[in-house]
């Protein structure tokens, strides 16, 4: 392996989707003639020969992909033949959480004015409809849920029964996005993107009983610890805070306090910079995911905030994104991302990797990744 090049890295934008276009033409060909046995592909990234870091796992869509785990190559033969739309599927996948036992995935639909829990383990899905229109979700330590209402202004909790317990919120929230819980420091961060007329677009801090104890940033602006319209945030182990700064083209890191300490990102086509960063999430390494809207991937950099490697790529075909909103990652590292305009989740795992491949160089920039 060479020094200075990141073992999470590919050669080029478009290799990412190459087991993707494969599969695709397998089937398409298959269609002239008698079809081929179905053959189980794995679309991964990086592409072959390099070390695969990411594998496509499956797609969620609905209830009924709780009664089955698709494949690859039976999502993609759904896709090209078409599909009926079945009863309590996603439609605007927003803010995401899972349990600490990888076993419940919560999914804010704002659309359908609704949070759909998918128990994987009873294979049952519940709708929680006592929201607005929800956005950002977070779990605490008891699996409470909090949900970004921007309907009310405000976030509501309920317990894992789905019962509400409170709202949290002090009357100067605009526009709430993003929501984080500090389940060590007792806190609860929540983006207040805001609007062009704003006097604050930050993160505002409460404690869960609902008080407000501080906040990070104020005016808008483009300085280290402001914000231009920032969407999401998320809380690693040690209690740092990330936040993604969308009309900055960047993520800004902070400490519990609220200090400043990192940012990372800018205005851009290549490797490690961003169009519109939205969702953010950390591995059980310390690598900070996050979700681009604009380019429709995934981008992946080191503790040190040095890009790593990209998954996704806009298409409609399974394992693909368009216009990807949110995202976050198991104790397993597996990560769930909201596939917005697909109207589905896509699930990835994490593979063959250890902390150590983190701390290398960055790649070479292999070229712009497609719109």
């Amino acid at each position: 392996m060479s020094s200075n090049v990141s073992p999470f890295s590919s050669s080029t934008a478009s290799g990412r989707a190459c087991g993707a276009l494969a599969v695709l033409t397998m089937l398409l060909a298959g269609c002239a003639s008698a079809p081929p046995p179905v053959q189980e592909e794995k679309l991964v990234w990086p592409a072959p020969p390099e070390t695969t870091r990411i594998q496509f796992v499956r797609s969620i869509t609905s209830e009924q992909d709780l009664k089955s785990d698709t494949t690859f190559a039976q999502s993609l033969a759904t896709f090209l033949g078409g599909e009926k739309i079945p009863e309590g599927r996603i439609a605007q996948p927003m803010g995401l959480a899972i349990s600490d036992d990888g076993e419940r995935l919560y999914v804010a639909d704002p659309l359908q004015h609704l949070v759909f829990t998918f128990d994987f383990k009873n294979q049952k899905l519940r709708k929680l409809d006592a929201v607005g229109f929800p956005a950002g979700l977070a779990l605490d330590e008891q699996e409470n849920l909090y949900v970004v209402d921007t309907a009310k202004k405000a976030v509501s909790v309920f317990d894992r029964g789905g019962k509400f317990i409170r709202d949290i919120g002090d009357g100067t929230l605009v526009r709430p996005n993003g929501v984080a819980v500090d389940r060590v420091n007792d806190r609860v961060y929540l983006v207040d993107t805001g609007s062009t007329d704003s006097k604050e677009q930050n993160v505002k801090i409460f404690n869960k009983a609902g008080q407000r104890i501080g906040a990070i940033g104020g005016a808008p602006g483009g300085d280290f610890g402001q914000f231009s319209f920032p969407t999401m945030v998320a809380v690693d182990d040690q209690g740092s805070v990330y936040v993604t700064d969308t009309l900055n083209a960047r993520v800004q890191k902070f400490d519990a306090k609220g200090n400043f300490l990192t940012s990372f990102g800018q205005m851009g086509s290549a490797w490690g910079e961003f169009d519109k960063p939205k969702g953010v999430a950390v591995d059980s390494f310390g690598n900070v995911y996050v979700v681009d809207s604009g380019w429709s991937n995934v981008q992946i950099f080191n503790p040190k905030g040095q890009i790593m490697l990209f998954f996704g790529g806009r298409g409609p075909i399974p394992g693909m994104m368009k216009n990807p909103i949110s995202l976050v990652i198991d104790k397993r590292n597996r990560i769930y991302v909201g596939d917005y305009l697909n109207h589905r989740i896509g699930v990835y795992q994490l593979v063959n990797t250890t902390a150590a491949d983190s701390f290398v160089m960055p790649p070479p920039n292999p070229g712009a990744p497609q719109k």
